[in-house]
């Protein structure tokens, strides 16, 4: 089923920027400065809200003529565009995000076309949904896993992988002992917050108008 892979949801999102020349800078502009002022760990908009497992916005200027045997072909509009793969049922986990980030989301997508705003929850649904299309490719690391499953397999190949590292040469009596412990440790350890998990990375910006 198309947008649906297990239990997760592939939430593809493309909305048309506002072509207004009397603006400066520039709506994409405006939109590229904010999203690098944004977390990408715990204080990302996405690990605020509930269920996303991975997320990623860009501004697409145009598409690219790759040549022959392909038509040259361009856009009528920058857009923003919205990937994202999430858990559970898609009008819920846009709701969720109106709910809980609702400033983020209209300091970026204020800057399209027909933008309603997230107060009004149900006008945003509708309006993220009119602006969807038919996702089909998956961040393959997600693997029908919920958000909480897959954090958990995180710290776990994060523990296991550094209780290797110390272990190494110790005495196999000692080294049974203590995995032991390190089981029981780690099967009494907190789910990692969202977004805690990843690399530290630095967002990078770009486009025409910069």
């Amino acid at each position: 089923m198309p947008n649906k892979s297990g239990k997760v949801y592939g939430l593809t999102i493309l909305s048309p920027i506002i072509d207004d020349a009397s603006v400066t800078p520039s709506h994409d502009l405006q939109i590229r400065k904010y999203l690098a002022t944004l977390s990408t760990n715990e204080g990302s908009p996405f690990a605020i809200a509930p269920g996303t497992h991975l997320a990623r916005i860009v501004v697409m200027d145009d598409v690219i003529y790759v040549g022959m045997p392909s038509c040259e072909e361009h856009l009528r509009s920058k857009y923003l565009v919205l990937e994202s793969n999430c858990d559970g049922e898609l009008d819920d986990y846009l709701r969720g995000l109106a709910a809980s980030v609702p400033e983020q989301m209209d300091a970026i997508w204020s800057h399209c076309v027909g933008y309603p705003g997230a107060a009004d929850h149900e006008a945003f649904i509708g309006y993220m949904k009119a602006c969807q299309i038919e996702t089909t490719f998956y961040f393959a690391a997600v693997n029908d896993r919920s958000v909480k499953e897959t954090l958990r397999a995180l710290q776990t190949q994060r523990a296991v992988a550094d209780f290797v590292a110390s272990h190494q040469g110790v005495e196999p009596v000692q080294l049974q002992r203590e995995f032991l412990d390190f089981v029981s440790q780690l099967r009494s350890e907190v789910i990692p917050p969202v977004g805690s998990m990843g690399p530290r990375r630095e967002i990078k910006t770009g486009g025409r108008n910069e």
